[in-house]
């Protein structure tokens, strides 16, 4: 699959990798979820390189970047999102924006090397609880993991629709993309891989997500937590953990909203994004005007507990 207009390569652990860097200032990173593309943040990448040095990723065998050499798990995806930075020059702490999957990423690249990290935007993020989808649960299931993987244009439409609340943004275009992305030879491996280096039938293992959090509580790095309420991939009761064992962070939860916020509320969640770095000093370009804090009741924007 080529990359489409205003993507290109770079090689990182000499491996080809698809990505899209626009916009100066502070350094942002991207990073998407299980089975997804860069594409996941179009809306949002977009909106930040306004004031923003922006780079959105395709993580290893997903979209158009090949496979690791190793398999795909949560420590090689980390030590990946360190290497990309080396490999385009970015020598600052960066703001570290992950949805889903993405999310878990972005924490173990932080708990791994924190200096990297100016700031963490966990959306939708895993690692806050068991509960996920069936979808991705059966995916455990052998053989019928792979059956489930077999890429179709009914399966691409219904995985797109599971993310909105709102019907209308599984459009045609984005159900193509995901059909195309499905298609890849690699896609259905890398897909099975990660799943299962990540949980069984039963839902998400804790090891992983214990030590994860346990980690991360350690860390004093800025931690903006967000979710939609209505998300059928990961309950937003997730993000009740989330304030638990993160209390430290800022949260805040879309309403009418379902598991990719920086899609179905864009322009909202870019005014609290960009409001957050600039309360939390980490370098951020000060906030538009109207930026929005959130709601009332949302904690103050400070550092995680060291």
């Amino acid at each position: 699959m080529s990359a489409p207009a205003g993507r290109r390569h770079v090689s990182v652990d000499g491996r080809r990798v698809c990505h899209r860097v626009d916009g100066d200032g502070p350094p942002v990173l991207l990073l998407h979820g299980i089975g997804r593309t860069l594409r996941d943040f179009t809306e949002l990448h977009e909106l930040l390189a306004e004031r923003f040095r922006v780079h959105s990723v395709d993580l290893p065998g997903y979209g158009g970047s090949l496979p690791m050499a190793r398999p795909c798990t949560l420590p090689a995806l980390g030590e990946f999102a360190a290497h990309y930075l080396d490999a385009v020059g970015v020598d600052r702490p960066a703001h570290v924006v992950g949805n889903s999957l993405g999310g878990a990423v972005a924490m173990r690249l932080a708990a791994s090397d924190p200096a990297r990290v100016a700031s963490l935007t966990l959306v939708n993020s895993a690692g806050f609880g068991r509960e996920v989808t069936i979808a991705l649960r059966l995916l455990a299931l052998r053989p019928l993991g792979r059956l489930l993987l077999r890429p179709t244009r009914w399966a691409a439409r219904r995985a797109e629709r599971s993310l909105f609340h709102d019907p209308a943004f599984a459009t045609a275009e984005r159900v193509a993309h995901a059909l195309a992305v499905a298609r890849q030879p690699y896609a259905a491996r890398v897909m099975l891989e990660t799943a299962r280096s990540l949980g069984t039938f039963r839902g998400v293992s804790p090891q992983w997500r214990e030590e994860l959090l346990a980690e991360v509580e350690r860390l004093d790095v800025p931690t903006l937590v967000v979710w939609g309420d209505r998300d059928l991939i990961l309950p937003a009761a997730h993000l009740d953990a989330a304030r638990s064992r993160l209390p430290g962070a800022r949260t805040h939860l879309f309403a009418d909203c379902g598991h990719m916020p920086q899609i179905e509320c864009a322009e909202e969640f870019h005014r609290l994004l960009v409001g957050f770095w600039a309360e939390a000093g980490a370098g951020a370009a000060a906030p538009p005007e109207d930026a929005a804090a959130g709601d009332p009741g949302d904690r103050p924007a400070v550092a995680g507990t060291g």
